[in-house]
């Protein structure tokens, strides 16, 4: 056994643990993936073979522009084509064969992407900018989401179930079954994690795949299709299709494809379900498409905590979580003393080159989040919001190559301001007053999206008015390790509500799977 293999676990709540030794491994493991690694042709992988069938272009890290991470190949017309094709050839064997197979190849995924977690932390701390924890906590999200939907799956399986009997001499059965052929669309922000998720709920349940990751993520994507193979999924069954909008574009609008299950933007996220409501027939359409996430603080407060646990979820990956808290609504009778105590612990945070031990978090993910940044810095001082940390993006040295921005609260700003109602996804948070918690938590509520919410109170009344009044999915109460964030497979389910999602049912909980399947009763008279 490794002495890697003795280490603790990295989870996004253990934070009181000592990871000294998982440090002295990455510093052993970075620079070592870096030279073995880097700057290669990754071409997509289509029936289990390479292709390179489109445009090809280069990625670098967002932590260091002048690191080039890998050369992709944007998928054309001709290669999205072979891609579909390839997954509905796949399907007839993979959706017929039995449910215990497809179960056990995919805890055979899960023990190598176990096997191989290292260098897929690496690579998803090299292509986002995420810290050493962040990283290695995706890498283990992933592997326990695989095995946790597999036990789910066999719990049920066969998704069937016999129903009433109109005669004596008939019988029914009711079951699930596989659509087809979905498109897996994956985001930036957790390039491991959420593809393997995605992909889990597809080809486990019988549908074959065509993935697409973000346009960035096309190293930790092809490493994942990697160990997916040598785990034993039949070729065909996940097809990779690289590349930008109009890859996208091609998969969304291809005929041959049943449905599609995506994490991204609203803008993104809605733009694929009217799409797939607008042809011959509606295609089912998974969605989880962000956050305006919400905090309480209440005058019962333990404001210690509270302070952690909001700066945890406003400023981990720079904000770029789809679960980041955006605003925090503190009563007036802490608000003074907890917006101390909170712009202390954002100062004391360290951002910089993620590759480093002891870096809280690193750079946003591109130039056009940078800006996004500062158009909500100029709009909050247009608004006469008052900055009380942060504001500006880093300068000098490996600042210069990247775009590091300081962690900024501000206050003073209209719930109803346009920075308050929309996401940022930039480590920017707005604190509001209140004085009553049931007009706190109308504002809370009174955006579009509906993701996650948290609050801190020791009062059970106040408790109570949260779980029964935020329109949320997912709810937090007193969480030092984050206010909004840190959803964990088989312990928090994750349900996107109002804008936030598209089915009513969430990932990393029961009810995830079903989606993926189509209800069909069968009933057979005996003679």
């Amino acid at each position: 056994m490794s002495a890697a293999s003795n280490l603790p676990r990295v989870t996004y709540s253990n934070i009181r643990v000592d990871f000294s030794g998982v440090h002295a491994e990455l510093d052993r493991r970075i620079g070592e993936f870096e030279r073995r690694e880097l700057g290669r042709l990754r071409a997509n992988c289509i029936a289990g073979r390479d292709d390179t069938r489109g445009a090809p272009y280069t990625v670098a890290s967002p932590i260091d522009a002048d690191l080039v991470l890998a050369m992709h190949v944007a998928a054309d017309g001709d290669a999205v084509d072979a891609a579909v094709a390839a997954a509905r050839a796949a399907f007839a064997d993979w959706s017929r064969c039995a449910p215990d197979r497809r179960i056990r190849i995919l805890r055979a995924v899960a023990d190598e992407l176990e096997r191989r977690k290292w260098d897929l932390a690496i690579a998803a701390l090299l292509e986002v900018g995420k810290s050493r924890m962040e990283a290695l906590g995706e890498a283990e999200e992933a592997i326990d989401m695989i095995r946790y939907y597999a036990a789910e799956f066999e719990e049920e399986a066969p998704w069937q179930r016999p129903l009433q009997r109109a005669f004596a001499n008939e019988e029914t059965v009711d079951r699930l079954r596989p659509h087809g052929v979905f498109g897996v669309i994956a985001p930036f922000n957790y390039p491991v994690a959420l593809s393997v998720g995605m992909l889990t709920g597809a080809i486990l349940t019988g549908n074959t795949a065509v993935y697409k990751p973000s346009p960035g993520m096309g190293l930790t994507a092809r490493l994942l299709v990697d160990a997916f193979h040598a785990a034993g999924v039949p070729a065909g069954v996940v097809n990779l299709v690289c590349g930008d909008a109009e890859t996208g574009r091609l998969l969304v609008r291809h005929p041959g494809v049943a449905g599609f299950v995506f994490t991204g933007s609203h803008r993104t996220g809605m733009d694929i379900l009217r799409h797939c409501a607008g042809g011959r027939y509606a295609r089912p359409v998974i969605a989880e498409m962000g956050g305006k996430n919400p905090a309480y603080v209440t005058a019962h407060a333990d404001i210690d905590i509270a302070a952690e646990g909001v700066a945890r979820s406003a400023f981990g990956l720079s904000g770029q979580k789809c679960s980041a808290l955006a605003r925090v609504f503190v009563h007036a009778a802490v608000y003074d003393a907890f917006l101390e105590r909170l712009v202390s612990r954002a100062q004391g945070l360290i951002v910089g080159d993620p590759r480093a031990a002891g870096v809280f978090t690193g750079p946003v993910v591109n130039a056009e989040a940078g800006l996004r940044f500062a158009g909500a810095v100029a709009d909050a001082r247009a608004a006469g919001g008052t900055i009380r940390c942060g504001g500006e993006r880093l300068a000098g040295g490996v600042f210069d190559r990247g775009a590091y921005l300081q962690p900024t609260i501000v206050d003073g700003i209209a719930a109803d301001h346009r920075i308050s109602r929309e996401e940022l996804f930039v480590p920017f948070v707005t604190v509001h007053r209140f004085d009553e918690l049931a007009a706190a938590l109308e504002e809370g509520n009174a955006v579009d999206y509906g993701l996650t919410a948290g609050i801190y109170t020791r009062d059970a009344a106040e408790l109570a008015a949260f779980v029964g009044s935020a329109e949320a999915g997912v709810l937090y109460a007193n969480r030092a390790s984050g206010a909004t964030t840190g959803a964990w497979p088989g312990i928090q389910s994750f349900c996107g509500w109002k804008g936030s999602g598209t089915s009513g049912k969430g990932g990393l909980g029961p009810h995830y799977l079903a989606q993926f399947m189509r209800e069909q009763s069968c009933t057979i008279m005996r003679p």
